[in-house]
This record gives C-alpha cells, structure tokens and sequence, in this order.
C-alpha cells in the first residue's frame, strides 16, 4: 500500500469514526452529565439561599412580634395587673433588654422601684381606646408613683398630644386618701386621662419608686393595686 492509498484509507476511517451514531451518543452524555452537574449545583445554591432569606424573614418577624408589645416573660400576675421585678436587673432575660432598647426606656432596677402593667380590665377583658374606664383605689406604698397610658404603634402627628398620665403629687384624692382617674375619648372632670388613639388596644403602666414591694413582690394582692372597671364603649 502505497502513501497515496494509506492517506484515504485513513481519511475515510476518521469520517466514519466521526460520524458513527455511538460517538454522537457518548459526546451527548458527557455534555448531558456536565449541564446536569451544573444545574444541580446551581439548584442546591438556589435551596440554600431560599432558605437563609426564609430564616432571615422568619427570625425578624418573630423579633418583631416578641418586642412589640410588652414583656413576653418574667412577670407575675395579680389581677389585671403584672409585675415585673427583674426587667432592668443585670440577669434580665434577652427579650426584656430588647424591648426597653425599642422603647428606649431605662428600666427600674431591683431596688429602685418596681414597674407593673395592665392589658386588661378587672373582668379579663382587653383594654379598649374606644371604652371608657375608672381606675382607683389604693396603690401600695411608695415614695412616689406614675400612671401612664399607651397605644401600640406610633401617636399621629397631626394629632394634639395631651396628657399621657398622672403622677403621685398631682392626681385629685378624696378625703379618705383615695383616687378615681377617668380613662375614656371624652373629656371628664377631675382626674381625666384621654385615650392616646380612637381605637385598638391599650396598655396602662403603674411605676413605684423607693417602694418596699420592690423586694418581695408576694406580697402584693389585688386589694392593694388599683381597680380597673369598663363603664362602657363607643359602638
């Protein structure tokens, strides 16, 4: 065989190798495993970020919820209202010190004072900006005291702020050392304390300073804590 017949021979024997089905098909698997590679791993990277931005949506929303309101643990219950005695001690929980971070709110410390809450009414029911309340009685004793009213969310602007609560020295008493503060949207005479928006839920704080209960919060009861009693509700 000379050079000239090897040359086509070998020619031809590439273009029939080239062109044999079995190569088309070993070439498309490999091109096949390859994309299929590249689309798993682009998958699973897709999963893994769904998931963290998941987590991450979850997690703020939770935090969100947890620290909106008010304290989710460490309170004890008498009545309508709750104490809590550790919010602004230094083993106070994670979730209290984010709420006071929120509210920008210095807690009173173990010592100083004792801070409780009411959502609801006497009765057990959720406290209403568009119901009117009395709140009176006693309170226990202390060298001074506050009771303030909230909304939850931001007050409106456009909205003229009035009073937000009272104070020890200057809530009108009657002759047996008792008070009586008027919570409602209308005007009331006397100790009058207007509801901080037209309607939603509402939360009231009473704050004791330089009080004996501070150390030893069993000894409250619900005599010795302001009444909370709806008079009625706007329709």
């Amino acid at each position: 065989m000379n050079a000239f017949t090897r040359i086509m021979t070998g020619s031809t024997s590439e273009r029939t190798s080239a062109s044999d089905p079995k190569s088309f098909r070993e070439r498309g698997a490999r091109i096949g495993g390859v994309l299929g590679g590249f689309l798993r791993r682009t998958s699973r990277t897709g999963f893994v970020l769904y998931a963290l931005a998941l987590g991450a949506l979850l997690g703020l929303a939770s935090a969100d919820f947890a620290t909106r309101g008010g304290y989710p643990f460490g309170g004890t219950t008498i009545g309508a209202w709750t104490a809590w005695p550790r919010t602004g001690s230094a083993d106070a929980d994670p979730y209290s010190r984010a709420v006071n971070s929120r509210r920008g709110e210095i807690p009173l410390a173990i010592g100083e004072g004792l801070l409780l809450t009411a959502a609801v009414d006497d009765s057990g029911r959720t406290l209403e900006a568009g119901c009117s309340y009395a709140i009176g009685g006693v309170v226990p004793p202390a060298r001074a005291w506050t009771l303030t009213i909230a909304g939850r969310g931001a007050a409106d602007p456009a909205k003229t702020r009035l009073r937000e609560g009272f104070t020890s020295t200057e809530v009108l008493r009657s002759t047996d050392d008792r008070f009586v503060i008027a919570v409602s949207q209308d005007v009331q005479s006397g100790n009058w304390l207007p509801m901080p928006r037209p309607r939603g839920p509402v939360r009231l704080a009473l704050r004791l300073y330089d009080t004996p209960v501070a150390a030893s919060v069993g000894s409250l009861d619900r005599n010795t804590l302001p009444a909370i009693t709806r008079l009625g509700c706007s329709r």
